[in-house]
Order: structure tokens, then sequence, then C-alpha cells
């Protein structure tokens, strides 16, 4: 932790910090399963769900799409389930063709808000009850995600202490209109604001999809050229695992393992980077796929059973560094 008053905010202002965020946290949306039906009483028999996915390219993805289908199977309903292999067009077309179908509920795994949403008003004005994974709409009964504005600061947190709060950072913000990413993205800036030696590097960069790992391997190849000292850029931080990959390798491949890497979701490769003690990976939010997937449908479950949710249901996540990163995977059972 840092402890210098020249060298940005004390221990003790990081706490409080941390309270201050969490307060803005707890304010800001009403969290968590409300009491009713256990799992165990919970039915979909003879209810068609539609699962609705912006793509399952990425592992966290797959395991959260993957869980929802088998959830509902197991609860005795049946799964529409469509994946848009990240196109946009082709993500509005199938929820066009889902709200015909007139499914007993829908749920909308990620994507970007303006061009989901539109899409989420029609299907609630057909009567049909939406509910989202990873997606802050207005047009959801209920939402369920890890606590992204806590993983937000969390990870900000870790990568202030660790570069002793100061110094040049470059960030990855290709994907602002992605609600989980721009959450954690201004939790970042939320932090930093009060670390005033610490400095993003503008231009951001801008994390690409598909071709995410290569693009970020030259993106930073070429940053890390345009700054060759040691210690000129402290972090690589980005809202997600993936392009933290490439960056990760591109650092290892220049010899500028001084910079550290921060990333979030807990992904098979990026784990085993923050577990190699030679690899610049420092820090990475590691959430709960397949958990994820499993409470939305029970929630589908909970409302067509008549209960009232709240706007947001959290799944816990955990913060892995290089000394914890073992107990994280297996506390998790992360695979």
């Amino acid at each position: 932790m840092i402890e210098s008053p020249d060298r940005g905010l004390g221990r003790r202002e990081v706490l409080k910090l941390t309270a201050l965020a969490s307060a803005t946290v707890a304010g800001a949306a009403l969290v968590g399963v409300s009491p009713g039906l256990a799992s165990g009483e919970l039915s979909l028999k003879g209810k068609r769900i539609g699962i609705s996915t912006v793509g399952t390219d990425h592992h966290a993805d797959l395991q959260a799409y993957n869980a929802q289908i088998e959830e509902v199977k197991r609860l005795g309903g049946v799964p529409i389930g469509v994946d848009a292999g990240r196109n946009d067009g082709k993500l509005i077309s199938q929820l066009q063709t889902l709200i015909a179908q007139k499914p007993d509920a829908i749920i909308q795994q990620l994507g970007t808000l303006t061009v989901i949403d539109p899409w989420l008003k029609k299907a609630r004005d057909a009567g049909i009850p939406v509910l989202t994974l990873d997606v802050g709409s207005t047009n959801s009964l209920n939402n369920t995600a890890s606590d992204n504005w806590e993983i937000g600061k969390n990870l900000a947190l870790q990568l202030v202490s660790d570069i002793g709060g100061e110094g040049k950072i470059v960030v990855f913000n290709g994907f602002y209109g992605v609600t989980p990413c721009a959450i954690r993205y201004d939790q970042l800036v939320n932090v930093i604001k009060y670390f005033p030696k610490v400095e993003i590097i503008k231009p951001e960069l801008r994390d690409v999809i598909p071709n995410t790992v290569q693009d970020a391997f030259t993106q930073v190849t070429a940053i890390v050229n345009r700054y060759p000292e040691k210690g000129s850029i402290k972090a690589i931080w980005s809202a997600w695992d993936i392009p933290q990959v490439g960056a990760t390798q591109a650092l290892v491949a220049a010899g500028r393992t001084d910079i550290k890497t921060y990333s979030i979701d807990g992904s098979p490769e990026a784990l085993q980077l923050l577990a190699d003690p030679n690899s610049p990976a420092a820090a990475n939010v590691v959430q709960q796929p397949a958990e994820l997937g499993r409470t939305a449908v029970r929630n589908v479950a909970r409302v067509l059973a008549g209960e009232t949710l709240p706007r947001e249901t959290y799944v816990a996540s955990m913060l892995a560094t290089k000394d914890n990163v073992k107990e994280v995977i297996e506390k998790l059972g992360v695979h």
C-alpha cells in the first residue's frame, strides 16, 4: 500500500476512498436476490425461454451462455438460444425473430446498449418479460452481473498501489458502449483523479474484435517503442482479459516486464499468465460466468412465478494477484 504523502494518497486516504466508492455503489441500485422461492423450488416446466447473446468466442461469455441453456433445461423449460457471433446486424435480426416467437421470457447477455435497447423495449411492449446479463437497460426487469463498480474500483486501487501512486499508464478503451466496460473504466478514472501523479497516456488504445490478441500485441509493441525507457510506462489496463493477453505477450517479447498488466474476467489464459512468476501480469478480477448464467435463469423462474426482483442481482467475484491466484482459482472453481 502507499504510505508516503509525496507519492500520492496514504493508506488512510486509500481506505477512505474505498469506503466512499462502496457507499456510492450501495446507493446506486437495489442489489441482491429478493426473498422468495428457494432454488430447489423453482420451475420453468412448459416455459420457452429466449436466450440471446452478442457472442460466445470469449471463454467467459461461452460459459455464461451454456450455463443458461443447461439451467433452463434443468428447470424443465425449453431454451431458444441464439448467438450473434459479434455481429450487431445479426443480433438485431435474432432479437426480432425471438420477439416474433413470443417466448415466455427473454434473457439478453451483453451487447452495446444503443444497439439492443430498442429491441428490448419492443419485447417488453409485446408483453414478454425481459431480463439481462451484464446489460444495464431500463427495459430489463432484473440484471444479473458481477458488481462492476466494485470490480473497477478494486482493480484500480490495486494498480495504483502497485505503481506507488505515480506514473504513466496505458488504457484499452474500445468498448465503452458495453455497460460493464464503461462502469469499469469510469471507476478507474474515478480512482485515478485522487492520484494526480498517475497519468493515462493519450490517445487511449482501442481494443477490437475479432483478432483481439494479435491487435493488442501490435498496439502495445508500438507504444513501448514510443516509450523505450524503463519506468516510462508503469502499467497497462483493460476492461476484459483478451486484450491483456496480447499486451502481456508483447511486453515479454519486448523485454519490458517492468510494465505490469491488469484486467478483468478470469479467463484461463489470463490466469495462466498471472500464475507465472516471470510474467508481467499483476492482477485480475475473477468472475463466475457459469454462476452468472444460472442466476439469470433462476431469476426468470422467479419472475414467472410472480416474484418482484430487485433491479440488480450481483454474483461474487474476487481480486487475484500473484500472491493469491491459486487460492482464488480453487475457491471459485474456475476452470
